[in-house]
């Protein structure tokens, strides 16, 4: 750091000064050039062109690496000043080590220096040569500024100045820091709470595209349900409803026993048609003994074949040929009242109700009180529940239904459900399915302006699910449709987790105040 500028040797100088007294560089009449003065002026400048450091002048000696000492005339932290006897050579670069004295103790500062100037003094005795500083240690030189900075406070350095925190300021500084306080830091504010408000903002954000895009772009139905096929168990005849246990919600295996219907009528008659089978045998066999018994002459026999119907029995003798007769007459009538007990029979084991599958009972009769029920009465409802018969079928209006196609994607999200399930389109059609199905309202299907989607879903739906209402949307785009899906059921979730978060507080704030 240059303590003077290349141009200005030379050139007649104004050396700042601490206190009054003639300046070095003065004229022969003691006036100096370029000074500027004041009254009460303490510190005398010169030109701010002329340097780039304030020098000044405390008591210290420069000794160079020869060993030689010379006073110094001044110092900054850019350069110093020695007088000599002779002048020395300019641009002469030299080492050496400002002593610099700091009350009782003496601060050795080495340096490189290079020789810039030398000025006659006024007796011409003497001359000032300056140099500039090219090479020190930082710690050097900041031991140096403190040192500058304290003589430029008006007072002489000393070690416990050095050593304090803060370097001492010049009185103008110092006054001007009373007078006008620094106003009080504040702390920094925290930067968590920025990124989470940002962070509540964009999904807010996020959760309204999703819910405007879900509203507004994706196709939505009518109504929309979880069915299943559907088995009506009816009654084969009238009869009393024999007790069963077998409620809504229930469970049957294929082949199981749901319950039986007694027909007081069919048994009676069952009874009546085994007794009238036993009777023609009885009499066949005694028409056969008395034919082989009468040696070709005349037979005994019975006028009627059937004791139930009330009239008298009477016998009558005729000839063997007559008597064969009847006894084919007889055959056939057994072989009738045979044919006729089995059909009674089958009628009778048809009363016997039986599960066709394994399925959910929808809906069962009571059998409380001898329920009595009529022919084709619905007795249960079964439900279907294996591999892909549980799905959900959509009522779609007529304005939107060119735009579904069979294998078509769509969105299923069920009650209390926290994430949507993904389905396909199974076929459309303008009326229901031939094969009933459970879980979707008739009234629903009276409407004339929609038609029947049938959504196969690609994870199995519980069976207990059946009859459940299901918010369905079908998309065009499975990208965008999956992504306002997801968020829109996070957000729905993460209401319904917040609502029975409060229900239980409630409720435990109740209990509290009943107990």
């Amino acid at each position: 750091m240059s303590d003077h500028h290349s141009d200005m040797n030379g050139i007649e100088r104004n050396e700042p000064t601490l206190g009054p007294g003639a300046p070095r560089g003065a004229g022969p009449a003691g006036s100096p050039s370029g000074r500027h003065e004041a009254p009460g002026e303490r510190i005398h400048h010169e030109r701010r062109d002329e340097r780039r450091f304030i020098r000044v002048s405390p008591p210290f000696r420069v000794r160079f690496e020869d060993g030689q000492e010379l006073p110094g005339a001044d110092v900054s932290v850019g350069g110093f000043a020695v007088r000599t006897s002779r002048p020395l050579r300019q641009g002469e670069r030299l080492s050496a080590s400002l002593l610099l004295t700091v009350g009782a103790t003496e601060l050795i500062v080495p340096v490189r220096a290079e020789c810039r100037h030398a000025t006659a003094e006024a007796d011409g005795r003497h001359h000032v040569n300056g140099f500039e500083i090219t090479d020190i240690d930082p710690p050097h030189r900041e031991l140096l500024r403190q040192v500058v900075r304290s003589c430029l406070t008006g007072r002489q350095a000393s070690i416990e100045s050095l050593m304090e925190g803060e370097d001492p300021q010049t009185p103008r500084k110092r006054k001007a820091a009373q007078s006008t306080p620094l106003p009080p830091s504040r702390p920094p504010k925290p930067k968590g709470r920025y990124v989470l408000l940002f962070s509540a903002i964009a999904i807010l954000a996020l959760a309204a595209a999703a819910t405007a895009y879900r509203n507004f772009m994706l196709i939505e139905p009518s109504f929309a349900a979880v069915t299943a096929p559907r088995i009506d168990i009816r009654a084969p005849g009238p009869g009393i409803l024999e007790a069963h246990d077998l409620q809504a919600g229930d469970r049957v295996e294929r082949d199981q026993e749901l319950t039986s219907i007694t027909n007081s009528d069919l048994e009676s008659e069952l009874i009546l048609s085994r007794a009238s089978l036993s009777y023609n045998e009885q009499l066949i066999t005694n028409l056969k003994e008395h034919l082989a018994s009468a040696g070709g002459g005349q037979v005994s026999i019975a006028s009627s074949a059937r004791p139930e119907s009330g009239d008298a029995m009477n016998f009558e003798t005729v000839s063997p040929e007559i008597a064969q007769a009847r006894i084919d007459q007889f055959e056939t009538a057994r072989d009738l009242e045979s044919s006729r007990i089995t059909a009674l029979e089958a009628r009778q084991a048809s009363n016997d109700i039986y599960s066709p599958c394994d399925c959910l009972v929808a809906w069962a009769l009571s059998s409380a009180d001898g329920t009595y029920i009529n022919e084709s009465e619905r007795i249960m409802t079964l439900i279907r529940t294996g591999e892909n018969d549980v799905m959900v079928e959509a009522l779609v209006h007529m304005d939107d239904i060119d735009r579904i196609e069979p294998n078509q994607t769509a969105y299923v999200s069920l009650p209390n459900a926290s994430t949507p399930i993904r389905a396909r389109v199974r076929n459309v059609a303008l009326d229901i399915e031939r094969q009933p199905r459970a879980g979707f309202p008739s009234w629903v299907r009276q409407q004339q302006n929609v038609a029947s989607v049938l959504l196969v879903p690609e994870k199995s739906l519980p069976a207990e699910s059946v009859g459940k209402p299901a918010d369905v949307r079908f998309t065009e785009a499975p990208l965008l449709g999956a992504t306002a899906e997801w968020i829109w059921q996070g957000m729905r979730a993460v209401g319904q987790f917040g609502e029975r978060v409060y229900r239980a507080v409630t409720q435990e704030d109740e209990q509290r105040e009943a107990g």
